[in-house]
């Protein structure tokens, strides 16, 4: 199981206003500290934490921050309307289109993705596969 994943950034300012365009709104909660920022889901009182965490950071050893080449993290929504609509926030929260949101000839017929680069470059997804929605060959 994946316990957390991490992004370094350069601008700690630049990608909370880019995170928190949209993480807020899939549940994630944010907590700031010295070493950058920390996204997590609610966990339950007295249940384990819901993982992965995702963490926002300066680079540890003090170089530039670089995205990963072929890296990318993926976000569920609840549906195609939030995707779209989150893809949007994003935008305008600094992010660049990496391929608006809709359905993918090589993926399956229900997923409904759109792409994104943080301001730092990290490749982003958000996507939805509600069953209760239309699909691509609805």
């Amino acid at each position: 199981m994946i316990a957390y994943v991490t992004v370094g950034v350069d601008d700690i300012a630049r990608a909370k206003q880019f995170y928190t365009s949209f993480l807020p709104a899939l549940g994630y909660e944010l907590e700031e500290g010295p070493e950058g920022l920390s996204f997590a889901l609610p966990a339950v009182a007295g249940e384990p934490a819901i993982l992965p965490e995702f963490y926002v950071k300066p680079t540890f050893d003090g170089q530039p921050a670089t995205a990963g080449n072929g890296t990318m993290i993926a976000f569920e929504a609840q549906r195609q309307e939030q995707v779209r609509a989150l893809h949007a926030a994003a935008l305008a929260a600094g992010g660049t289109d990496e391929g608006s949101p809709g359905f993918r000839p090589n993926y399956g017929p229900r997923f409904y993705v759109g792409y994104l680069r943080d301001p730092q470059g990290n490749k982003i997804a958000l996507f939805s596969s509600n069953p209760d929605e239309p699909g691509r060959d609805d």
